[in-house]
């Protein structure tokens, strides 16, 4: 049974994020944190590998294509300005992990109770709209993504047989809805402590699937024997000027995406032991991962660009730009559907532990909700605690999400679109607000001049990309039937 630890768990907006904790093993402080859960293991490394798996995700495939809209001035240059901006403002949020003291002040467990904690009222319920909204919009955006990569394997075989003649044409629900049962299945585990594995298998895969992406650039750089591209981006000519502000437009929602996790950092930043205390832990994970997943973007992004110029496809390992050799295309596409499960799992948490909350909260004398069922396992030293209600809630979101995916499969628009939203409200209004009032900077002073300017700029973008976001999906719905897409 999941207990409420915590003295604020009567507060209405106060959702927490709660480690399955039986009461009657609490006994010693060794075992236990100043808050009197179980004590967290967590290190720079285990929460580098968290953000690496939550942020080198599809994000990375789509990059050549944007890119390929900027061009080579502009594109390397928005990348490096978002991961400035990503790492500065994930800075701003780490340090509000604890109200008042940084060291002993009370811990908030959720981005929601950080929120709560510093500006309270309305902003609470926009932040939690916006951040579970986002939530499941990433969970249909992996869905689409993995089922183009298992097709993309099965594609590669066929081309590979048919020596490039037959289109080969094919279906993606089929495909969306294995992806649709995996991910029920994998939903059953209860909460983040426990899937320190799973995130560590998906941070390997995300780099074996870019690893490959870069290599395969590089080669097809190396059989060019130059480097294609231009210095603005695709010419004005094959899209007219419209098209070509729109399509810049999507790309900046696209690279927005790529580096989108400040979401979920806080639910992170709250599996870290101390001490060191956890915001000097967080800071050095954040700006271990920020450097790695800058580094493998710009290299995958730039080198897919090099290798294919203005016609650089959405998706660089399913685009089928490469054909050969076929074998490791498929390796690549694996291993990302391999990531995605894991992925999709790494954002779902904290939607799924809100909701469990609120239900155990709303209704704390219903045994539908609240009773656990302990099942033994074969191989497994714990009983599995079955939770009726958390078994068919997730289930249920699950076949949403995939219903969903299956509606509307336009893999590029949709990442945009999530990048553009998550943005400037997740990775830069909350943080910087909050921030401001922790640190009870002076309206006015330099420093909060910086930060409203700072604020203002990244709104100006996500408004920009959301747009062309939203021009790039109505212009595929000319094209499109439901539950009919064909690759």
């Amino acid at each position: 049974m999941v207990e409420k630890v915590g003295a604020n768990n009567n507060s209405i907006h106060h959702q927490t994020f709660d480690v399955s904790v039986d009461v009657h093993k609490q006994g010693a402080s060794k075992c236990f944190d100043d808050d009197g859960r179980l004590k967290r293991t967590g290190t720079v490394w285990t929460a580098s590998s968290h953000i690496i798996t939550a942020v080198i995700g599809s994000g990375v495939l789509s990059l050549a294509w944007a890119i390929a809209q900027l061009g080579w001035v502009a594109g390397p240059a928005v990348m490096i300005l978002f991961s400035m901006v990503t790492y500065y403002t994930s800075t701003l949020l780490s340090a509000c992990y604890r109200t008042g003291d940084p060291v002993s002040g009370k811990r908030n467990y959720t981005y929601m109770d950080v929120v709560h904690s510093n500006l309270g009222g309305f902003k609470v319920k926009l932040c939690g709209l916006v951040q579970y909204v986002n939530l499941f919009g990433v969970a249909i955006g992996y869905t689409i993504a993995s089922s183009i990569s298992m097709m993309a394997i099965k594609r590669s075989n066929c081309f590979y047989k048919s020596g490039g003649k037959n289109p080969c044409k094919m279906n993606s629900n089929i495909y969306m809805i294995s992806f649709g049962i995996a991910e029920i299945i994998l939903s059953q585990i209860p909460d983040f402590d426990q899937l320190w594995w799973l995130s560590l298998v998906a941070a390997v895969m995300s780099f074996t699937y870019s690893t490959i992406g870069l290599g395969l650039g590089i080669g097809k750089v190396i059989e060019n024997k130059g480097v294609k591209g231009s210095l603005t981006g695709i010419t004005v000519g094959p899209v007219t000027e419209t098209e070509k502000v729109w399509k810049s437009f999507q790309a900046l929602g696209d690279i927005a995406f790529a580096y989108s996790y400040s979401m979920i950092l806080i639910e992170i930043q709250d599996t870290v032991k101390s001490p060191p205390s956890e915001t000097k832990t967080m800071k050095k994970a954040t700006l271990i991962s920020v450097i790695v997943t800058t580094l493998f973007y710009m290299l995958c992004g730039c080198f897919g660009y090099a290798a294919f110029g203005d016609a650089s496809p959405g998706n660089l390992l399913t685009g089928f730009g490469f054909y050969n050799p076929y074998w490791l295309l498929d390796i690549a596409n694996a291993a990302i559907v391999i990531h995605l499960l894991g992925g999709y799992q790494v954002y779902c948490q904290p939607l799924f532990a809100f909701i469990e909350k609120n239900a155990a909260k709303r209704f704390p004398d219903s045994d539908f909700i609240n009773k656990s069922i302990e099942v033994s396992i074969p191989g497994f030293k714990h009983p599995y605690k079955l939770n009726l209600f958390r078994s068919v809630w997730r289930t249920m979101f699950v076949i949403t999400t995939t219903v969903i995916s299956m509606l509307l499969p336009f893999f590029n628009d949709i990442v945009g679109l999530l990048g553009a939203l998550a943005f400037w409200p997740l990775t830069v209004y909350f943080p910087v607000e909050m921030y401001i009032t922790q640190k009870k900077i002076p309206k006015w002073s330099t420093k909060w001049i910086c930060l409203q300017m700072l604020n203002i700029a990244c709104l100006i973008i996500s408004i920009a990309a959301a747009a062309g976001s939203i021009a790039g999906v109505v212009s595929d719905l000319k094209s499109y039937k439901p539950f009919k897409s064909e690759y």
